[in-house]
């Protein structure tokens, strides 16, 4: 072993590998990724191959030089398995290339980043720090041993022409070794390469209930809790290089021909929607995306009306998402206004908004136009010039609405201003257009309470509008100290809660304050009995740790992305306060929407759903495709159930689960990429399609639905 180690082909495999994989293992042990599972042999044969792949190359560049090269290549990725360690503890998700349009925006959240890594994170340095000790202390004694080795060797020859000749053979030997091992190595490359591609497919190394196969997962790494699970965080890394520069595309044959159009029965309870145009544009089509996409939406269900539909048929919409406001907003006395919406409004006790790559771009995005956003890039930034003919403001556009939409900071983080009009809103207004006053120090943010005031002079003389607000006074930092986060933190002297927490409340009190400010003044100006409004979260308030969130919340968060539970509320001071137990996300907020106006829509479009629809399947569906119901938790990670109690699922229904889940993801994903909805709106507008028509009045379909006044009794007070 001795010898062999003296060979530096060797020697450069050996330690990486050692390294490689020793981090590896660490990095599952601090992050309670499961160890022992079949995916540690796949990793196992993963890094053999990179090992193997890297020796030989690096021995072709001298000792020294394949030393540095060595350390180089292990620090790098052990930087970069730390770095991913407090990405998902920070943000719950693990980056990738393709969220580097955020770089520089959020670089001013660097130092609030590296305060929340968990200090074992560090362990996963100790690899690395311990080959380092190897090259400063141990490297030395092997050059010694070699140097002695041919020292002896010559000293027992006599002359210098033999001390040469020796010298010259021991030369030879030592290339001709080195050539041997880097034939053996190439061919120990191509034999690893071969078992890791069959550790893809081999039955017995695959979970049966996992949501993407590995040889699909491999090909394109669109689900990165799983990938990272499967294939380590060092595999995961190169094949988010690797689909950065050469995309693969998710979908397999099974998804050019596999949907057919159901049979469905239209009855005088179902809306009716007329697919004639749809069919006659699928049958012309030549381009192959663009005919699945279309096979597949057609295929769906229409979902029927309901006793809901309709009951807020020409009323306004202001639609709120709220900037990192969790669970921890409903309290009557910290925050009476948002209570008092919370209590005397429809509330759901199960609601989230499921973190991704960008929460708050894509999460608004997703609320939107209701499809699920690309898992590992900032999708509304990259896609920006998209447009939606199925978005909230066209929908609206198209029932006479004045639409538009305010934040109340600059466009530094996304490009709300493209955006929001492919999605139809009519006009954005930013904190410029607004006249609102932008700080340039990272940690202050602007007033919700200046936004709803500015926001109300906007709609004074509007009577039948649609708005879309996005606030920003409870952004992260909470760590330093800030105008908004210090406002209030006498309010809370009296409580045991750490000094981030209190900030983080303070914060809130002003966006309570603002949601005052906007009853007050729609009361003021007549409009509030004529307007809904609807208020969801777009994420947990980043920058909290678990262990101070747990200071205030009731619920465990530490399991199964709890800590994603958000509000999600719908107001009107002439409905029944209700109290609704489904499970629901961001992703149901336009479909629900849409049926509750009574808009002309196609509920095919969506991959959410009306969660007020007697049809509707009660389950939430986070980013990386797990999903939780009544009946328990389902982790695409591991790709393992969490009960709650004895009901179960059959494993079929586990996987048609699954595999809905997948193709509502990977077909949202190539509508986005495709940019498919715009081509669809213009191709169903060549035929004039009844879809892209103002809508057919409610009153009208009264006669068919139902009895207007009992509908009434039964959904106000």
């Amino acid at each position: 072993m001795k010898n062999l180690f003296l060979n530096r082909v060797f020697k450069n495999y050996f330690l990486m590998f050692l390294t490689f994989f020793s981090t590896e293992i660490i990095f599952r042990i601090v992050l309670n990724i499961p160890i022992w599972e079949w995916s540690l042999l796949r990793i196992f044969l993963g890094l053999t191959a990179i090992s193997f792949l890297l020796g030989t190359l690096y021995s072709f560049c001298g000792r020294v030089a394949g030393n540095i090269l060595s350390f180089i290549t292990c620090l790098f990725m052990s930087i970069y398995a730390i770095l991913q360690a407090g990405f998902v503890n920070y943000l719950g998700v693990y980056m990738s290339i393709n969220t580097s349009s955020q770089a520089g925006a959020v670089k001013e959240y660097i130092a609030d980043y590296i305060k929340s890594f968990k200090n074992d994170f560090y362990f996963i340095l100790i690899p690395v720090g311990i080959l380092l000790i190897y090259y400063l202390l141990w490297e030395r004694k092997v050059k010694i041993k070699i140097k002695n080795r041919n020292y002896n060797v010559l000293e027992v020859l006599g002359g210098e022409e033999a001390k040469e000749a020796e010298r010259l053979r021991i030369k030879t030997q030592d290339k001709k070794t080195a050539r041997t091992t880097r034939v053996a190595f190439l061919v120990l490359i191509i034999f690893s390469i071969g078992f890791y591609y069959f550790s893809l497919t081999a039955d017995f190394m695959q979970n049966k209930l996992q949501l993407i196969n590995n040889k699909s997962l491999f090909e394109n790494p669109e689900m990165p809790n799983i990938a990272v699970n499967q294939f380590g965080i060092t595999m995961f890394g190169l094949l988010d290089v690797k689909t950065t520069i050469m995309p693969a595309s998710t979908l397999d044959d099974e998804f050019i021909n596999g949907f057919n159009k159901p049979i469905q029965e239209i009855t005088d309870y179902t809306r009716y929607i007329d697919d004639t145009a749809w069919e006659k544009i699928i049958g012309e089509e030549k381009n192959t995306n663009y005919k699945r996409l279309s096979n597949y939406y057609i295929s769906k269900r229409i979902t029927p009306k309901n006793d809901y539909s309709g009951i807020f048929h020409g009323k306004n919409l202001i639609v709120i998402m709220m900037e990192s406001t969790n669970n921890i907003a409903i309290n009557p006395e910290y925050f009476p206004n948002l209570y008092k919406l919370y209590s005397e409004g429809w509330s759901w006790d199960n609601a989230y908004s499921p973190r991704n790559a960008c929460s708050t771009g894509n999460n608004e995005m997703s609320g939107m136009v209701s499809i699920f956003t690309i898992n590992r890039s900032c999708t509304a930034n990259y896609y920006k010039d998209n447009e939606y003919f199925t978005g909230i403001f066209n929908l609206f556009n198209r029932a006479g609405y004045t639409t538009s939409s305010y934040h109340n900071n600059a466009d530094q983080y996304y490009y709300r201003k493209q955006i929001h009009a492919g999605m139809g809103s009519m006009k954005y207004y930013n904190a410029n257009d607004l006249g609102i006053s932008v700080p340039n120090v990272y940690q202050e943010w602007e007033s919700d309470i200046e936004l709803m005031e500015k926001y109300l002079a906007n709609i004074k003389d509007q009577d039948h509008f649609m708005s879309w607000i996005t606030t920003v006074t409870a952004h992260q930092p909470y760590t330093v100290s800030s105008e908004y986060g210090d406002l209030y933190l006498d309010d809370f002297a009296d409580t045991e809660y750490n000094t981030s927490l209190k900030r983080y409340l303070s914060k809130l009190k002003v966006f309570d304050q603002a949601i005052g400010t906007l009853i007050s003044g729609l009361e003021e100006q007549g409009k509030l009995d004529d307007t809904v409004i609807v208020l969801y979260g777009d994420h947990y308030p980043y920058g909290l740790t678990n262990a101070t969130l747990k200071q205030i919340v009731d619920y465990d968060i530490d399991k199964n992305y709890e800590v994603d539970r958000t509000p999600f509320i719908i107001y009107n001071p002439n409905i029944r306060a209700t109290k609704f137990t489904e499970y629901t996300s961001y992703m149901n907020i336009l479909p629900t929407l849409a049926n509750l106006f009574d808009l002309n829509y196609d509920p095919r479009l969506y991959s959410g759903f009306d969660i007020l629809s007697d049809e509707y399947e009660n389950k939430v569906v986070f980013a990386d495709g797990s999903w939780q119901s009544p009946i328990g938790f389902y982790d695409a990670a591991t790709g393992k159930m969490d009960y709650f109690g004895d009901e179960r699922y059959e494993d079929e229904e586990i996987l048609r689960i699954n595999q809905e889940i997948v193709n509502n993801i990977r077909m949202s994903n190539l509508a986005i990429t495709s940019n498919y909805f715009e081509y669809l709106g213009k191709k169903l507008a060549e035929y004039n399609s009844p879809l892209l028509q103002n809508n057919i009045i409610f009153n009208e379909q009264e006669e068919v639905n139902g009895d207007e006044e009992s509908q009434g009794d039964t959904l106000t007070s």
